[in-house]
């Protein structure tokens, strides 16, 4: 059946006012989502802090979330629990369908699928707004094709059962990792060493810069998988503890003419400015840009360490304004303290972190090919390409 989407969902239903009475709201911001993933929630408590004037939108289980300013960086999502006191940015299209004739799942990875993303974002760059944005009449207004509810359930049924498995991997990372840091507190937190030596980030570690080329010489600036590698702050948001992939690209000739770093494979990147502490280490050679230092070292053993000792740092006291995005810059990069563990701490460390951060690269790798997987085959489930007739249903 040829539909607009408008005929079977409602947007933006739901509003929140000062008659609601909370007394504390779970809030997200487009930003704090990219593809269903979500990086924070916010939490308010409503007696001691001023709502922001953008969390007003509620939402409820299987609510679709849809980042109305630039499709194309993919701020989307579906909620699969039901969160109490939940609101979200009114920056977000909040999608509710009509359950009688269609599966949310299903409108979900419709809305998501890469020639809807850039259909709306060919919209949004067409809007008289200060950025490319669409509105909900935009999404309304999509002509769509709607099988069956028995055959959107099995088309969901099948991406959502590689979603799931991408989530457990996301999930047994994070467990890993708090592991690693748990056992990072008790052996160098909690068991404090006379002899461990303290110098500066700079006298131990190669430290280097990103750079960026001139953003109104477009040639430079690529999406194609063979050029290389550029890695920003939002592309460290989303990657978890490896990163080897980026949102943009640069050219080979880009690299060579404004002489930006290329960093070698397993070296650690640290986030220093806008968003402060952001950490991954690289899977393959890449660049970034001038917002992300790199921590290169020929010592093996210390990867693990840093890692740790970075994510426990407090960048707060690195700045001496209110402003910790704006005070700190590449020299005060540099001149951190580090402390340096003795040897053999250092050895136990690495012999218990590495096979925990090796096992989180190969779910990572395991989520990449999963995640894949599910993108060439939702437009042709979509297009019915592919025959879902025998898949059962529980």
């Amino acid at each position: 059946m040829r539909c607009k989407l408008g005929n079977i969902i409602k947007i933006n239903q739901y509003t929140y006012t000062s008659h609601d009475q909370w007394k504390y709201v779970n809030y997200l911001d487009t930003g704090n989502i990219t593809k269903n993933v979500i990086d924070t929630v916010q939490y308010i408590n409503l007696s001691k802090e001023v709502l922001p004037s953008r969390a007003r939108r509620k939402v409820k289980k299987n609510s679709i979330l849809y980042s109305m300013v630039r499709p194309n960086q993919s701020h989307y999502g579906i909620v699969k629990d039901n969160i109490d006191n939940f609101l979200v940015s009114t920056g977000f299209a909040v999608i509710d369908v009509d359950t009688n004739k269609t599966c949310p799942a299903f409108i979900y990875y419709m809305l998501t699928q890469q020639k809807m993303t850039e259909h709306l974002q060919t919209i949004a760059e067409q809007s008289v707004s200060a950025y490319p944005s669409i509105k909900p009449s935009d999404i309304e207004n999509l002509d769509i094709i709607l099988p069956s509810l028995l055959q959107q359930q099995k088309i969901a049924k099948l991406l959502g059962t590689l979603d799931d498995k991408i989530e457990l991997n996301r999930q047994i990372n994070a467990n890993l990792e708090q592991q690693v840091l748990a056992y990072y507190n008790y052996l160098f937190i909690d068991n404090y060493n006379v002899n461990r030596r303290k110098c500066r980030m700079n006298e131990y570690f190669d430290i280097s810069i990103g750079k960026t080329p001139p953003r109104q010489e477009t040639q430079w600036f690529k999406t194609q998988s063979n050029d290389v590698v550029w890695v920003s702050i939002s592309d460290m948001a989303k990657c978890g503890l490896y990163i080897n992939k980026s949102s943009e690209q640069l050219t080979k000739e880009a690299i060579k003419k404004f002489n930006i770093p290329v960093v070698p494979d397993n070296t650690l990147l640290l986030s220093f400015k806008l968003t402060i502490g952001r950490i991954a280490i690289t899977n393959g050679e890449l660049a970034t840009n001038e917002a992300i230092a790199h921590f290169k070292t020929d010592q093996k053993i210390i990867n693990e360490y840093l890692y740790c000792y970075l994510k426990r740092f407090d960048y707060d006291k690195m700045g001496n304004t209110s402003s910790i995005a704006v005070a700190l810059n590449s020299r005060l990069i540099k001149e951190m303290p580090f402390i340096i563990p003795e040897s053999h701490e250092l050895q136990t460390f690495y012999d218990y972190a590495h096979c925990r951060f090796q096992y989180i690269k190969a779910n990572l790798s395991e989520i990449s090919t999963l995640s894949t997987l599910r993108d060439t085959l939702l437009p042709k489930l979509m297009s019915g390409e592919i025959d879902v007739s025998k898949i059962e249903l529980e």
